[in-house]
């Protein structure tokens, strides 16, 4: 076997050829119509067949703690990184929901039980339009998880069935219209007990009047919407969450390969991985998540075969600012980890999104294998018979088995996932590469790209 390394090759240049077109399939994305599943089920698309890659970013509490003037900043922000989805929350988690949040105007009106204030409602109404002006869809949660079912969260718990059918109609019929809406049940917790009831009275409510968004569902740590609600007709994809404890592909294992192998096919994603600078296990002796992790759940969980993905910053969902006590070890400002390493490095998948048709392609189960002994974390592959992408989480060596298709030779190219940059392109005919990572070391990701 033919030992091949590109050290003395490496020459990394900005954007070649591979990956040169325009940062976005699309500056117009509602032009192309409403979002659906895909012919394939796998992943999601507009109704004129132009893909659409979820992209998340976890606001939980945009709505309830930032003005009008944050919200703006914020937006622009995050569409300038790539993300083409905003996660918040109507009813929030953490602020009273009968005294004012930022705008003024409490999320419900005093002794009304579940009443929303028309000027909360207002407020909404705006976000939406200037998410919708940066071109981004909200991923929109009518409630969090402690509104039905407390557990550790500072509720109250608000909704039975019945309640929770009308909330779910007045919001279907109020937002029906909006292009750019992704409804999300849930609330970081489980659909069992009295909570499926309650969770499915909420969804079909709204789907009784709107017929147009796709809808999913965020539950607790190390769960899937699946666990509860696979066969439901109104869960359009899975959500998972592999939480803020987990360290390896173990986890998707787990979540997303089950949930990839279940029937009928539906998308899943990640809704709420590691969050960048969260501490691990919650405890600050275990250290913080950074931005090596962040890229990890990325290309693990999307080159498993997840339709999207959701980033997360600790400052950032809980939109920790002065006056506001810290939750989970946050120690930054809201607006001070807008541009997070982590965050930053969101694009350069993008652009390789855009460049392959990942409807096309499927996980590549073990054609990788390690050469140095190193067991620290899977390697993952994805593609097809004329792509095939590699991650590599670090390491020496690798060994990369090619079915019979690729005998007639391929152009091989490396990817640095810290930067973007890209080797020049080596033509290749090796069926059995011997892969040596151009950078070796603590944190030194890698992506190996194989192209016809």
């Amino acid at each position: 076997m033919k030992r091949y390394s590109l050290i003395l090759l490496f020459l990394l240049v900005g954007l070649p050829d591979l990956l040169a077109t325009h940062f976005y399939k699309s500056n117009v994305p509602f032009f192309h119509g409403r979002l659906q599943v895909d012919e394939s089920q796998r992943y999601l698309e507009y109704e004129d067949r132009t893909p659409f890659l979820y992209l998340g970013d976890t606001a939980w509490e945009l709505l309830a703690r930032l003005t009008k003037e944050d919200v703006s900043l914020y937006l622009k922000n995050r569409k300038a990184k790539g993300f083409t989805v905003i996660q918040t929350v109507i009813l929030p988690e953490l602020d009273s929901l009968t005294i004012p949040t930022a705008m003024g105007a409490s999320p419900l009106l005093p002794n009304k039980s579940i009443t929303l204030n028309p000027l909360y409602l207002e407020h909404i109404d705006w976000v939406l339009r200037e998410a919708q002006h940066y071109g981004l869809f909200v991923g929109l949660l009518p409630a969090w998880g402690d509104k039905i079912d407390k557990q550790w969260g500072n509720g109250p718990e608000l909704f039975d069935e019945f309640s929770a059918r009308v909330y779910g109609r007045m919001l279907g019929k109020r937002y029906a219209d909006y292009p750019n809406i992704i409804w999300i049940m849930g609330g970081d917790r489980g659909g069992d007990g009295k909570n499926r009831k309650i969770w499915n009275a909420m969804a079909e409510g709204i789907k009784e009047l709107d017929r147009n968004h796709l809808m999913t569902y965020h539950p607790q740590g190390e769960h899937s919407s699946s666990f509860w609600f696979h066969q439901e007709g109104w869960l359009d994809f899975n959500m998972f969450q592999s939480g803020h404890c987990q360290t390896s592909y173990a986890i998707y294992r787990r979540l997303l390969e089950a949930d990839r192998n279940l029937h009928p096919v539906k998308p899943v994603l990640d809704g709420e991985p590691r969050y960048e600078d969260i501490t691990i296990n919650f405890r600050k002796k275990d250290g913080r998540f950074i931005a090596y992790d962040v890229r990890k759940t990325l290309y693990q969980s999307m080159l498993g075969g997840a339709c999207g993905y959701t980033y997360g910053c600790n400052n950032i969902w809980q939109m920790y600012a002065p006056g506001r006590s810290s939750k989970c070890d946050a120690r930054f400002w809201w607006y001070d980890s807008l541009d997070m390493k982590g965050c930053c490095q969101l694009k350069h998948f993008y652009l390789l999104w855009n460049n392959f048709d990942f409807s096309k392609g499927i996980p590549l189960k073990g054609i990788l294998r390690p050469i140095d002994g190193y067991d620290m974390d899977d390697a993952v592959a994805f593609g097809n018979d004329s792509y095939i992408i590699c991650y590599f989480p670090g390491g020496t060596g690798w060994n990369v088995s090619l079915l019979d298709s690729w005998d007639d030779g391929y152009f091989l190219q490396w990817m640095n996932p810290r930067n973007g940059s890209l080797s020049v392109a080596v033509r290749q005919t090796d069926m059995n590469l011997h892969v040596s990572l151009p950078e070796k070391g603590s944190e030194k990701d890698w992506i190996l790209i194989l192209k016809k």
